[in-house]
């Protein structure tokens, strides 16, 4: 190749672009998620708001460049050579590490990102370095690299923790103290003071973090620095007075206003400050190619000294990541999972939880009620009666879909979420301490929650063990970025022109995957045989609502029994996965319309309370199905996986000769039942008798063969058990028949006599 490192760049240049679309996709959470889970205004005016505050900020973005150049590492104690390959190796880790965070839906930091891979390669090389060399031993190490900045960012993540949350939870049970749920009537008090209060705390983070740094910053330096106490109380005054005459002239509440505002004054932040996140390692490479080239020294020769002194902002590439910021932003499917997971976590009715309960989330849910209930005396119990009273709400029974549909959460936790990751942010830019823009605004959002009482008995092992995975990820995001980077480093260094190609093409290749993945799983909820709701409120709006999902539960009862009989004849493991995997799928879905029970009962009409035992016991008659499809599927996986010796001829013989028979039962019900023809349901019952008698017979088989031949415990034991879920199975499907076929015949009005008929008689 005769210019490797014109190549590099090039990739360079490429992953920059990637870089930015993955990095937004993960940080656009920060901004988005007290607008959107509020729904206070239309999702069209939050992208229209968050898009001019990340254009804004990108555009007037600042010399945070500085951090990929020398703040991590010495540059001087590196060449050209060495520092484009440490550069290209911290560009495909954090694209590959943001995509992947993306894919999973997580939110993690892209400084931590950016800055762990940029030290992790800047290692490695150092290394490199001193493995080559007679004069330079392990002790030389700090000397290449700037410590300091690393151990400020592990000690700005576990402030960012504490402090965030503590403090977003303190500032929202104050709020909800003061305003209560019935925000209507408290607001028309106190709602011009807290918006003014809200309104100065993220204009001021505004100026203070936002526009820091940037060229503009200089000439409102000399008016701002030495005039901070002035200018908040001035701002405070005037943003009390603009939400008294907002509120006079548009009849609405300022809070609109003050989420609007502080949906853009954190874009602003983020593009502004965290761009250098995405195209300041791009920068930095293309300045250091530019040197090497005018200084025509050898590329192992050329000392990277340069990138300690300052650069001009690029005006045409700043305004070019601003526009690929914003249609990122528009266009981003993986930026609304990532916004729905931390939306999930802070909602405050019931949701589908992301996340399972794990060891931690129980016991600390668990030590947190005890501690409770053991300092509950201590507080007077008119006192905790009042202050329970601010926390009541309006009871208005929703199903979990229903609720999806509702907002997160009100205006008032929407601006304290805003107005204290505001403060924070600003607050610690004065003070110089690495807080993250991603752990202020995540854990605020938690600490609000939390003393919201969104974290129900129900809920919080859920959303506790929700937090417990981000946080970690915060952590896995330093760890692997560190050690990815300092591998591919590592790996580059072997043969650069050989293996920089190939780490090109599998990248691209696990882009392309993690998209595909990403699709699957946002397409799949709208399957064709995915089991629904019912939300009618008679008996005879329940079977009609019923019978689609009876109809797929069937099909899928035919699918994994035939899988289940079939992997067991022919020994393939896979085909029994399969089975495991429809089971699993299955009683999920079953077990989630038993979880909408209670909504289904609330949303009755007192003339159809009937048609709760129904559909209860059609429930029952489905978990039923599901349990014995899970024990075949499990004993038969077993089998195999454990290399058991095959069932005999006969018992395969005798399986197929059961499977035809139910085959052919499964087929008939789910004709009728997808046809609605109803009264068919009376001649399948009449079906149960022939299929049942055929298992108990094969039962007797078995028995006697037991008895009178040479048989294996583990095969016998596998039949019998086969044998007897299939009756249990039959049972539960006939059962379900019989309920059905006795609610369809009572729920349907009696035939009128004609007046004919009566004459005749």
């Amino acid at each position: 190749m005769d210019n490797i490192y014109l190549f590099i760049l090039i990739a360079i240049a490429i992953l920059a672009v990637i870089d930015i679309v993955v990095g937004v996709s993960n940080d656009a959470v920060n901004f988005l998620n007290s607008a959107i889970g509020s729904k206070a205004i239309s999702f069209r005016t939050i992208m229209a708001v968050a898009s001019l505050g990340i254009f804004i900020g990108a555009v007037f973005s600042s010399g945070m460049m500085e951090v990929a150049r020398n703040g991590i590492f010495v540059p001087g104690q590196f060449m050209f050579d060495e520092i484009m390959i440490i550069f290209i190796a911290v560009m495909i880790t954090d694209v590959l590490l943001l995509d992947f965070f993306n894919t999973l839906g997580l939110p993690t930091s892209t400084t931590v990102s950016i800055v762990f891979n940029l030290l992790g390669a800047a290692v490695m090389m150092s290394l490199f370095k001193i493995s080559q060399s007679d004069a330079l031993t392990l002790a030389d190490l700090p000397s290449f690299i700037n410590t300091k900045k690393a151990t400020e960012i592990i000690t700005g993540i576990l402030l960012s923790v504490v402090i965030a949350f503590s403090v977003g939870a303190f500032v929202q049970w104050v709020s909800r103290v003061l305003f209560s749920f019935n925000t209507q009537k408290t607001l028309k008090y106190f709602g011009p003071l807290f918006g003014g209060l809200a309104l100065i705390a993220i204009t001021y983070f505004i100026f203070l973090k936002g526009l820091k740094g940037t060229p503009y910053y200089g000439d409102l330096k000399v008016l701002i620095e030495g005039r901070e106490q002035l200018i908040v109380l001035g701002g405070f005054l005037f943003w009390v007075l603009f939400s008294y005459l907002f509120e006079l002239i548009f009849k609405k509440s300022v809070l609109f206003f003050v989420i609007a505002v502080g949906t853009f004054g954190l874009a602003l932040s983020f593009s502004g400050n965290d761009l250098v996140n995405f195209i300041g390692v791009p920068m930095a490479a293309y300045h250091s190619y530019e040197a090497w080239i005018s200084s025509g020294a050898g590329t192992s020769s050329f000392s990277m000294g340069v990138l300690e002194s300052k650069v001009p902002a690029e005006p045409m590439l700043l305004f070019i990541s601003g526009g690929v910021m914003v249609a990122t932003l528009l266009l981003s499917k993986k930026a609304k999972t990532v916004t729905e997971t931390e939306i999930s976590l802070s909602r405050q009715g019931e949701t589908h939880e992301k996340f399972e309960p794990n060891l931690l989330s129980r016991s600390l849910v668990k030590g947190l009620s005890q501690l409770s209930e053991y300092f509950s005396p201590v507080v007077p119990k008119y006192v905790k009666d009042k202050i329970n009273k601010r926390f009541e709400t309006s009871e208005v029974v929703m199903s979990k879909d229903q609720s999806l549909e509702a907002p997160a959460f009100d205006m008032i936790r929407a601006c304290v979420n805003l107005m204290v990751a505001g403060i924070l942010i600003a607050l610690a830019t004065s003070m110089k301490l690495p807080l993250s823009t991603t752990y202020v605004t995540f854990m605020v959002a938690m600490g609000s929650s939390l003393a919201d009482r969104a974290w129900g008995s129900d809920s919080a092992v859920y959303r506790v063990a929700g937090v417990f995975n981000v946080i970690g990820g915060w952590f896995g995001t330093a760890i692997a970025a560190f050690f990815a980077s300092a591998l591919v480093v590592l790996l580059i260094n072997l043969n650069p022109e050989l293996v920089i190609p190939i780490l090109l093409i599998i990248t691209a290749v696990l882009l392309y995957n993690n998209f595909v993945v990403h699709k699957g799983r946002h397409n799949k909820a709208v399957e064709e045989d995915r089991l629904t709701k019912t939300e009618s409120s008679s008996v005879q709006g329940v079977i009609v609502e019923s019978a689609k999902n009876i109809a797929n539960v069937v099909k899928r009862t035919n699918q994994i029994y035939e899988n289940a009989v079939g992997g067991l004849a022919t020994q393939k493991l896979s085909t029994l996965k399969k089975s495991k995997k429809q089971v699993v799928k299955l009683t999920e879905e079953v077990d989630d319309l038993r979880d909408n029970i209670f909504f289904f009962i609330k949303n009755l009409d007192e003339s159809s309370v009937e048609a709760s035992g129904f559909y209860i016991n059609i429930l029952g008659y489905l978990q039923d199905i599901t349990q014995s499809l899970e024990l075949i599927s499990k004993i038969s996986y077993k089998h195999v996986n454990n290399n058991h010796k095959k069932l005999k001829f006969n018992q395969v013989k005798e399986l197929r000769e059961i499977y035809d028979k139910l085959e052919i039962l499964f087929s008939d019900t789910q004709n009728a039942f997808k046809s609605g023809s109803f009264e068919e349901i009376g001649k399948i019952i009449n079906e149960k008798k022939v299929v049942y008698d055929l298992v108990k017979e094969k039962i007797k088989s078995q028995v006697n063969r037991t008895r009178t031949e040479v048989s294996n415990p583990k095969n016998t034991a596998l039949y019998f058990s086969i044998l007897l879920e299939t009756k249990d199975l039959i049972n539960s499907i006939m059962n379900l028949l019989e309920e059905y076929h006795n609610a369809h015949d009572s729920s349907v009005p009696p035939a009128t006599i004609s007046v004919e008929d009566k004459k005749e008689e």
